[in-house]
């Protein structure tokens, strides 16, 4: 008997150290709250980890160096170590994994409906009001090394968008606008004049004129089998300036989805419309609207501001190759308006969080390095990157900035126009900017709100009827897919979706799938000892 406990002993015991590991890694509790320290520590050596993201501009890549060496040399007991991303989606997936960890970045480059979900780790992302206000610490402190922006520089639209759920868990970064970027050229050869501000009504009908074949399938316009008139890139954004433009529901500040009603139908039969004459497609189904801009196939392409170097017959960092472009006059504007009087779009631009570890001091080693990232030297050097905007004033009013806006044109690298006008755009229409809700599960609605838009599209395409029994089932899948028919929650609350609640660690699934195995083989040594048992009872008789 000793014999076959000693055994089973032996079998429980991978099933209890994958217990023991599991709880210590996806069970692990959160963070104490953070307190600013008195003084910062400069005995101490720090590592700050910072995840930033890079559309393979390595002008941008350049930047985020500089600034690191820079805020090194400053600070000696401080290395920074950056993690590039090609995409915010990836920074995302990552940060949920590693929130069960405790091994999240000591910094990252994210948007404030991501952040709402990273706050369902306890105290994962820090509060930044108090090191905001701190005397010595805080934005403009008396102990920073460098001139940082005081509370009261940053563009105050832009801070709003960091403030949820009672507290400013960010700061922003750059921020960018939607543009519509327009062949002029092929709009006035059709006989049509662009006007002071752009309109759904005015857009739909040059497109559908856009479209028009000869006999042979050529499209009159451009002399070329392929032409869609009209591309959106973010058909989330789409949707949801369309809905604020016409007052018409899409979420509140206490998360509900007012998403599904008539005029989002209505929309959406309008979008189906144009997608069936070929007047429109989006960037999911057609490829980036740029490609086509630049080629001649393409007189509407609503992308960021961020995106600005892409776009027009010499934009420096087009993806198509020489004998593709087509020479034509750029115009950039706002998106589109149902109301010209009224015009409303939407403010976009990523933002900087920090994350909370067991160290106050390299909690505030990393805040140091975040108010590093809104000196001038930062940002106007980012903005020129492409049409983003710096986030303070003392950067806007910069001689610096100044004269580079001035010199829009003077080349296509540094000045070039459309990259000049599309930052501009924001600068001269900021207060007409607005941001959604950003509550747990605001990530996953804005998902949402985009499939509604490429499954239309897609399914026109498809020779599909959409009509109302359509949009209802449409409904029912999306609310479905992205779990919105779930109770939604604040930003403090318990996750609302499986949609964002992220995958669980790799080490995780490998130690759930160890201690799965252990209690087989346990099972299973269990019944051979009883087989057996049994055949010694039975020769026994």
């Amino acid at each position: 008997m000793r014999r076959i406990g000693k055994k089973i002993g032996l079998l429980c015991l991978p099933a209890l150290l994958c217990m023991m590991f599991l709880s210590g890694c996806h069970g692990t509790k959160g963070q104490s709250a953070f307190a600013t320290p008195k003084e910062f520590d400069e005995s101490k050596n720090y590592e700050v980890t910072f995840w930033a993201k890079n559309d393979t501009n390595k002008t941008q890549t350049k930047i985020y160096e500089k600034a690191i060496a820079d805020f090194e040399a400053l600070y000696p007991n401080i290395t920074v170590n950056l993690r590039l991303y090609t995409d915010y989606g990836k920074i995302y997936n990552d940060v949920i994994t590693n929130i069960s960890t405790n091994t999240t970045p000591n910094v990252c480059i994210t948007y404030p409906d991501h952040i709402a979900t990273y706050l369902t780790g306890e105290n994962s992302v820090v509060p930044l009001e108090e090191l905001f206000a701190d005397e010595k610490y805080g934005l403009g402190g008396s102990q920073v090394k460098f001139d940082a922006p005081k509370e009261a520089e940053i563009i105050p639209q832009f801070l709003t968008e960091c403030s949820f759920d009672g507290h400013y868990y960010a700061v922003p970064f750059m921020r960018s606008t939607e543009a519509c970027y327009i062949n002029k050229t092929y709009v006035e050869k059709l006989g049509y004049t662009l006007p002071e501000v752009l309109t759904w009504d005015f857009i739909w009908e040059v497109s559908e004129a856009a479209a028009e074949k000869d006999e042979s399938g050529v499209f009159a316009l451009n002399g070329q089998k392929v032409m869609i008139p009209f591309i959106y890139k973010s058909t989330d954004n789409m949707m949801i300036q369309m809905l604020r433009q016409k007052d018409a529901g899409y979420s509140n500040e206490n998360g509900e989805v007012q998403l599904f009603h008539d005029t989002t139908k209505e929309l959406l039969f309008t979008i189906a419309e144009q997608a069936k004459t070929g007047a429109f497609s989006t960037f999911k189904i057609s490829s980036y609207p740029a490609n086509f801009l630049n080629a001649g196939q393409c007189l509407f392409a609503v992308d960021s501001t961020a995106g600005a170097t892409w776009m027009g017959t010499y934009a420096p960092l087009s993806d198509i190759s020489d004998d593709k472009f087509v020479e034509f006059d750029t115009e950039v504007m706002p998106i589109p308006q149902f109301d010209p009087e009224n015009p409303k779009m939407i403010s976009q631009g990523p933002s900087v969080c920090v994350f909370n570890k067991k160290d106050p001091q390299e909690v505030l080693a990393s805040w140091l390095f975040v108010q590093y990232l809104l000196t001038n030297e930062v940002q106007i050097a980012y903005a020129e990157t492409e049409g983003y905007v710096p986030v303070t004033l003392k950067a806007q009013e910069s001689l610096e900035y100044q004269d580079y806006l001035s010199r829009c044109g003077q080349d296509n690298e540094l000045y070039y126009d459309v990259k000049i006008k599309a930052s501009k755009l924001l600068l001269d229409n900021t207060g007409h900017t607005f941001v959604t809700p950003v509550f747990n599960g605001s990530a996953s609605l804005r998902d949402a709100a985009g499939q509604l838009i490429e499954n239309v599209t897609k399914s026109t395409r498809r020779k599909q009827e959409v009509d109302d029994a359509y949009i209802e089932n449409l409904y029912d899948e999306v609310t479905s897919l992205y779990h919105l028919d779930h109770k939604v929650s604040g930003a403090g609350d318990s996750l609302a979706g499986k949609a964002d609640l992220g995958a669980l660690p790799g080490t995780g699934v490998m130690l759930l799938s160890g201690l799965a195995a252990a209690w087989i083989l346990i099972f299973l040594y269990l019944i051979w000892g009883a087989v057996k048992k049994k055949k010694k009872e039975k020769k026994k008789h």
